[in-house]
Formats: structure tokens, sequence, C-alpha cells
């Protein structure tokens, strides 16, 4: 389509030449102006590549005056071009984010463009109070998020009724499940970042406080992380799960998981193949101790945001750009639920006419739901070196080479630095 426009417009620049010429000096000359060049960035699969590809040739036909390039990449390539692209104040006008880069780039809340000086060209009437939260920084709203994420307990209901075994709602039920499965099957499985949540949760609910404030302030204490620790040991020590660095998604499509701890937007790309293969998966509750409340322990972000270069030199067209991304017909059409279920009142509302909304995604999205706030997740929580320090440690303590007590205090440690640093 892009190509198609750009020989369209060289013919009809060359037919204004040749009739300009023809019709003499006093002939009066048509006169092209060029587009407004703007910038956007994403990162992401093919599949992504390409619906986003066609959601810009579609916004550039309804608005001939703007041209859009295009930067895009998958997720690695795409964090370190923007690292560098932010620090050398050339990022693009539009890009997508992740939660965590307000606080990394943002921190005084002037590090992206204040979209609430635009709001007369963004509908943020689409979005909640609260949900604009999670892109305030010092009172400016440096991002808008296009879809909340949290992490959710998907369950092979087909392998838990082939062994007998009630859907887990307790931590406990897990134990049993591992029981009945005798080690042919693991009742649940997840890779490292997951499984820090899935332990941080069980220890929170154990101790009764939050493991960490907003700010990246550490409540745990040293004992606390014994919990922790000892938690994770226990889950590979009875078959719970295998060790995360084993873990293979391989496996839920071949029966050998029957179920796994994974984003919600994750879902639909989760488990596609499993149901090919006849498994059915279904939500499950938070899993809670005896004392605890469904949720307790539980946090939700976003899963992208947009946001505007602070360096922009076409605020208002790349904030039509913005808004179209977010709360078009067209991006609705085209994007359905990929980044997730959206949180645009008119982004939802097309999908819900359409009969978009539906399948393990949406399931997850109204357990989500069930809660009026789920936790805000701190942006610190997912730092990669501190998972990887929490999982090497589980290690050495699974393969007693160190003592729970000792690694303990280590990570006490590790994570009192996170707000210093």
């Amino acid at each position: 389509m892009k190509h198609k426009k750009s020989v369209i417009m060289l013919l009809a620049t060359a037919a204004a030449l040749m009739f300009s010429s023809c019709a003499g000096s006093s002939a009066p000359v048509t006169t092209f102006t060029t587009p407004v060049e703007i910038t956007l960035s994403w990162w992401g699969n093919d599949a992504r590549h390409e619906y986003m590809l066609e959601a810009v040739d579609r916004f550039e036909d309804m608005h001939p005056e703007i041209s859009v390039k295009c930067r895009y990449t998958e997720w690695s390539g795409y964090q370190t071009r923007s690292d560098v692209l932010m620090r050398s104040g050339t990022e693009s006008d539009v890009m997508l984010i992740n939660y965590a880069w307000i606080e990394q780039y943002s921190p005084d809340g002037d590090g992206y463009y204040d979209l609430n000086q635009l709001s007369d060209v963004i509908d943020l009437t689409n979005f909640s109070e609260y949900e604009l939260s999670y892109g305030m920084k010092k009172g400016k709203l440096n991002a808008i998020p296009i879809a909340m994420n949290t992490q959710t307990v998907y369950i092979n209901k087909t392998l838990y009724q082939q062994y007998g075994v009630d859907i887990p709602k307790t931590w406990d039920d897990f134990f049993e499940a591992a029981k009945a499965m005798k080690g042919e099957v693991y009742p649940i499985a997840m890779a490292a970042k997951p499984m820090f949540f899935f332990v941080t949760a069980y220890a929170e609910q154990v101790c009764g406080k939050k493991f960490m404030e907003q700010d990246g302030t550490v409540n745990f204490t040293a004992e606390d992380f014994e919990i922790m620790l000892e938690f994770y040991c226990r889950l590979i020590n009875e078959n719970v799960m295998p060790q995360v660095e084993y873990f293979d998604r391989n496996e839920i499509n071949s029966g050998k998981y029957a179920g796994t701890l994974a984003w919600l937007s994750d879902g639909s790309s989760y488990f596609g193949k499993a149901a090919q293969n006849g498994y059915e998966y279904v939500v499950a509750d938070y899993p809670v101790t005896d004392s605890a409340q469904c949720g307790d322990g539980w946090y939700a972000k976003p899963a992208t945001m947009y946001a505007m270069s602070r360096n922009t030199s076409h605020p208002e067209e790349a904030a039509m750009l913005l808004d179209y991304l977010l709360n078009s017909e067209e991006i609705a059409q085209l994007q359905g639920v990929e980044k997730g279920i959206p949180l645009s009142k008119a982004g939802r509302q097309y999908l819900s006419d359409n009969n978009m909304l539906s399948g393990i995604q949406y399931e997850a999205y109204e357990k989500m739901n069930e809660f009026d706030e789920l936790s805000v997740l701190s942006p610190y929580f997912e730092n990669d070196d501190l998972v990887e320090e929490f999982r090497y440690c589980c290690n050495t303590v699974l393969y007693e080479k160190n003592t729970v007590e000792s690694q303990a205090e280590y990570l006490y440690s590790v994570f009192s630095k996170v707000k210093k640093n």
C-alpha cells in the first residue's frame, strides 16, 4: 500500500510539472507540501510487525500530511537500542515502552512528553484515573498503558481430571496433586521470573507483609527470605514443579506439565497448540494459605505502554498517531488482543461488538478483574539480575552447597541495595 501511494504521488507531481510547463508563465503552479515525518518504534514478533505496518499504512491514508517512519525489532534488540536512543535524545516520537522504563528514564517525570498537555488530541476519557496512574510520574503523564498484565495460573483441566485431582485453590492443593501424579506429570511448571512471583506471593501471605514498596524499599527480613528459599526447594523436592532452568514450553503442548504460571497477555500464544492436542486449559484461582484472601500477594502492571519523546518536533502529529494506536477501530481490528485485552473503552467496545473477546486470555482478564485493584507492581521487582541471584541461591541450597540461613542473609543484603542504586 505504501509503495502504491508513493507511485501515485510521483505521477501526480509529474503531471503538475507538465501542466505548469504547457500552460505558460501566467498559469498557476500546483505545489505539493512534504508530509511531516514522525517516527514510531515497537518490539515484537513477525505477526506484530505485520499488523503494525498495516495500521501505519491506514493511518497515513487517513492523514496524508503525516509520514510515519517505523523502527521495529524483537525484544532484546529493541531494549538495547532504546537504551542508546534514550540516552542520546534520539528516541522515536512515539514508542512502545516497558512499564519499568518510566522509573529508569524518567525518575523526575521529565524523561517523556507530558501527555496531559495533549489531551485535546489524545482521548484520555477512554481510560480511568487508576489506569492512567501507572503512567504518572511527579504529576506528569509519561505514558498510557495499552493493557494490564498479571501472572496467571493456567491449569490443564484435562490432565487434572485424568488424575482425579480438583483444580488447585490453595498452595497445599499443588502438593496433593503432585502425590496423585506420582512424578509422571508436574502439577505446574514455570520459568525463573514467574517462579519469583510464585514464591514471593506465598511468602507474603505467610509473613503478612508486602515484599517490596513501589520505590524499591524491601520490607522482607533475612528470615522472610528463608521462607522463600525453603518453599522453592520444597516445590522441587516434592515434584510439584521442575527446576526453572529445565522449564520447556513445548512440554505444555505434550502434557508433561499440567499447569503453568505465565503473564495474562501470553494466554493465547501459550496454549493454542495444547488445545489442538486435545487439552482443555482453564484459569485457576490465585493460590492462598488458609488465612489469606484470594489475590493477596499478587500484582498487576501494564503489559506495555505508549509514550512520546520529550524531544519531538511534531507533538500534535505524534499525539494523533498515539491516539490512533490506542483508541481507533482500525487498531482494535488489526491488533485484537495480541497486546492483551485493551484498556481503551473504545477499543474494548469494538472487540466486544465484533465478538473478539473470548478464549483463555479473556478468562484471565476477567479473573484479574474480580479484584477492584491488585497491588501495583514495583518497577524494581522484575530486575533480571535480582531474579537470577535468587535462582542461584535456591540451587545452592537445593544442592546443599550453602545453608538456607547464609543464602537468606546474602539475598537480604543484595535486595536491600535496590533503592540505593
